[in-house]
C-alpha cells in the first residue's frame, strides 16, 4: 500500500527521489532497537484519548442522573464540546509538532490532558465539565498527530503502512477495553471516567521524557530552509471552523426543541453556512491554513478523508445508540452495559490486522467498502430485532459483531491510504486531518441521533431507536460508495501525476 508521493508545491525537492531518513534527519529518529519502547510510550497517549472517548459515552446517564436530570441535548454537549474543538485543533496542532518538534507538542498534550481530565472529575456542574471536556480536547489534539509524527520518523520505510495501521489498532484496542473498563468505573462514580487518565498520563510523561528522541525538529527540516520560514498555523482559520461546527451541532441538537423553521435553527444553520464560507476564504489564502488544499488535491488523500467524515457519522452515533439502549429502555447497570458492547470493540484490532494483506491485494477502497456494508449490516439487524424484553444474543450481540467487523475493515484502510499519499514531512500534519474529518463526522453523527431520537417516551421509544438504526444504516452504506472511489494501486501513477497539478 506504500506509494511514493511527488513533493508539494514549494516544499524544494521531491522526497519520492531521495532515501528516508535522510542523513540530516538520523539522529532525530529512534534506533530500530528502542523501537518498541518508544512504541509503547506513544501509543499511551493514543490509548487514553480513545480510551477516554468510549468510557465518557457510557457515563452520559450517570452524568446526567448526577447533575438533576439534565437533557441528552445538554449532555450531548460533554461528547460535541471535545469532538469539535479536537477536531479543529488537530491539524494546527500537527503543524505545530512538524515545526516545534513531536517530542515537545506530545509531552505537552499529555500534561494537558491529565490536568483537564482532574478538572472534569472536579466539575460541580454539566457547563463546567463541558469547558473542562474543551481544555481536555486540546490537549489530546495535540498529542495525537505528534504520537503519529514521532512513530513514523522512527519507523524503516517498509514499515510506515504496517506502523500505522498498528497505531489504528491500538486506538481500536483502547476502544474494545472501553466498554468495560467505563461500565466498571462508572459503578463506582462517573468522576472516575476522567480520574483514571492522571496516573496514566503521569507514567507516560515520565517514561517519555527518557526515551523519546531530544532532536525531534519535523522531518522537513532536512528539505533545506522551509522549516525555518514556514507560517505559523492559521488560529483564526480554527476558531472559526470550531464555531462553524459548533452552530451546525447545535441546530442539528436543537432542531427539535425549537422546531425545523424557528427562528434559532435556522440562524444557526445560516450562521454555520456563513462561518464555512470564511474558512474556506481563508483556507485559499493562509500560508499555513488548517486544511492545505494541495493535499485535497491528492486523489487518494481526498477520497479518504471525505469516507472518513461520512463513516464517522455513523460510527459517532453507534455507540452512545446501544449505550442509551441498554441503560435507558433495558435499564441494564453501566457494567452491565460495558460487557454487553465489548465484543464489537473486541474485533476491531484482529480485523485491522486482517485487512492489511487484503488492502494491499486489492487496494483499500474495496476493503473499507466492505467494511462499511458489514456495518451497515449490523445497523440494519438491531432495527429488526431490537425489542423493549431484553434478550441480548438475540437481540444486541449480533449486530454488536457486525458493526464491530466494519469498524475494523474501515478505520485502518482510511487512515492508512490518506497518510501514505502525503509526503514524509507533512506526516503529522496528514494524520491530523484525517482524524480530524472522523471528528467532525462523530459530531453530525451525535447531533443526528440526539434530534432523530427526540425524547420518546412510552410506546414511541422502540420506534424512535428503530428509525436512528435505519438512518445510520443509509450513512454508513453511503461511506462505502465513497471508500469505492479510492484509486486502485495499478493506477497510482496516474494520481502521483495529478497531485503535481
Amino acid at each position: 500500500m506504500t506509494e511514493s508521493v511527488a513533493a508539494e508545491p514549494g516544499a524544494g525537492p521531491s522526497r519520492a527521489a531521495q532515501p528516508w531518513p535522510p542523513a540530516a534527519v538520523g539522529s532525530e529518529t529512534a534506533r530500530p532497537a528502542r523501537f518498541g519502547v518508544l512504541f509503547a510510550v506513544v501509543v499511551t497517549g493514543v490509548c487514553v484519548v480513545n480510551l477516554d472517548m468510549f468510557i465518557v459515552n457510557l457515563a452520559i446517564p450517570s452524568i446526567g442522573r448526577s447533575f438533576g436530570g439534565t437533557g441528552l441535548a445538554s449532555l450531548s454537549w460533554v461528547l460535541n464540546a471535545y469532538a469539535i474543538v479536537f477536531a479543529a485543533l488537530l491539524v494546527p496542532a500537527g503543524r505545530a509538532a512538524d515545526m516545534i518538534g513531536r517530542r515537545a507538542a506530545f509531552l505537552v498534550g499529555m500534561l494537558v490532558f491529565g490536568v483537564a481530565s482532574a478538572a472534569c472529575a472536579l466539575a460541580p456542574d454539566v457547563w463546567v465539565l463541558v469547558a473542562a471536556r474543551v481544555v481536555q480536547a486540546a490537549g489530546g489534539a495535540l498529542l495525537m498527530p505528534a504520537s503519529l509524527g514521532l512513530l513514523l520518523a522512527a519507523a524503516r520505510p517498509e514499515k510506515r503502512v504496517a506502523t500505522i495501521r498498528a497505531w489504528t489498532s491500538v486506538g481500536g484496542a483502547a476502544a474494545a477495553l472501553g466498554p468495560v473498563v467505563g461500565g466498571a468505573l462508572v459503578e463506582a462514580s462517573w468522576h472516575w471516567v476522567f480520574l483514571v487518565n492522571v496516573p496514566i498520563v503521569a507514567v507516560a510523561v515520565a517514561a517519555g521524557l527518557r526515551v523519546l528522541p531530544r532532536r525531534d525538529r519535523a522531518a522537513a527540516r532536512a528539505g533545506g530552509a522551509e522549516a525555518e520560514t514556514e507560517a505559523l498555523p492559521d488560529v483564526l482559520g480554527a476558531a472559526t471552523f470550531t464555531l462553524a461546527i459548533g452552530a451546525l451541532a447545535l441546530a442539528l441538537v436543537k432542531a427539535d426543541d425549537w422546531g425545523w423553521t424557528a427562528a434559532g435553527t435556522l440562524g444557526a444553520f445560516a450562521l454555520a453556512a456563513v462561518l464555512a464560507v470564511v474558512f474556506g476564504w481563508r483556507t485559499a489564502r493562509h500560508p499555513a491554513p488548517v486544511i492545505e488544499p494541495h493535499l485535497l488535491r491528492r486523489p487518494t488523500f481526498a477520497v479518504a478523508t471525505a469516507a472518513n467524515v461520512v463513516f464517522g457519522i455513523a460510527f459517532g452515533a453507534m455507540l452512545l445508540l446501544a449505550t442509551l439502549w441498554c441503560q435507558d429502555v433495558w435499564h441494564w447497570s453501566a457494567l452491565r452495559t460495558g460487557l454487553g458492547l465489548a465484543p464489537g470493540p473486541l474485533l476491531v484490532p484482529f480485523w485491522s490486522i486482517a485487512a492489511g494483506p487484503l488492502a494491499r491485494r486489492i487496494g483499500p477502497g474495496p476493503v473499507a467498502a466492505a467494511g462499511c456494508a458489514v456495518y451497515a449490516a449490523g445497523l440494519v439487524f438491531w432495527r429488526l430485532n431490537l425489542a423493549l424484553v431484553p434478550d441480548y444474543p438475540a437481540h444486541l450481540l449480533p449486530g454488536m459483531l457486525l458493526t464491530g467487523t466494519g469498524v475494523g475493515l474501515t478505520l485502518p484502510s482510511l487512515v492508512s491510504a490518506a497518510v501514505s499519499a502525503v509526503p514524509p514531512q507533512r506526516f503529522a500534519t496528514g494524520s491530523g486531518i484525517v482524524t480530524m474529518a472522523r471528528q467532525v463526522g462523530i459530531v453530525l453523527g451525535v447531533s443526528i441521533l440526539v434530534s432523530v431520537l427526540g425524547q420518546p417516551a412510552g410506546a414511541a421509544v422502540l420506534p424512535a431507536f428503530q428509525r436512528a438504526t435505519v438512518v445510520l444504516a443509509a450513512v454508513a452504506a453511503s461511506a462505502g460508495l465513497v471508500a469505492l472511489l479510492l484509486v486502485p494501486a495499478r493506477r497510482r501513477d496516474r494520481e502521483r501525476a495529478g497531485g503535481n497539478a
